[in-house]
């Protein structure tokens, strides 16, 4: 007997347990090798399919005791919609900022994953950047 395929939403549950665990090596499990990320997880981020990957390697890098807390999971069709608590502490080297500050950071974002597949395809979020800047003491980015 074949095992059920994940749902869709398992497939974003699992995706974010292993960011969690900082499992890098098993993202491909959950998202596709061409993923396409509308909202660039990280300043400096390749603008091209499946730069994702190194995107979260940098987050990782970047902020100690990172984590990423679905607090809501919404499933429709090929589609998760995930409210989410993020929170770090700013350890490591970031495009952004290179020298680490140690301050710790906890925000909301919202994301909308397109599951295709049985992997993550598309990831779009809304995230709240401004408190997080803030928090982090990082400056402002300039509107140039």
């Amino acid at each position: 007997m074949q095992a059920a395929a994940p749902t869709n939403k398992q497939v974003v549950e699992g995706f974010f347990q292993a960011v969690n665990e900082r499992r890098l090596g098993d993202l491909a499990q959950y998202m596709a090798l061409d993923v396409i990320d509308h909202n660039k997880i990280i300043f400096g981020e390749e603008d091209e399919p499946g730069a994702a990957f190194d995107g979260f390697r940098q987050q990782l890098d970047a902020f100690g005791e990172g984590r990423m807390r679905p607090d809501a999971l919404v499933a429709e069709g090929d589609t998760v919609v995930a409210r989410m608590t993020v929170t770090g502490i700013h350890t490591g080297y970031h495009p952004r900022m290179p020298e680490p500050t140690g301050r710790a950071f906890e925000v909301e974002q919202i994301w909308w994953l397109t599951v295709t597949d049985g992997r993550i395809s598309q990831i779009r979020a809304v995230s709240d950047r401004l408190g997080m800047f803030v928090q982090l003491g990082w400056p402002m980015p300039s509107a140039d």
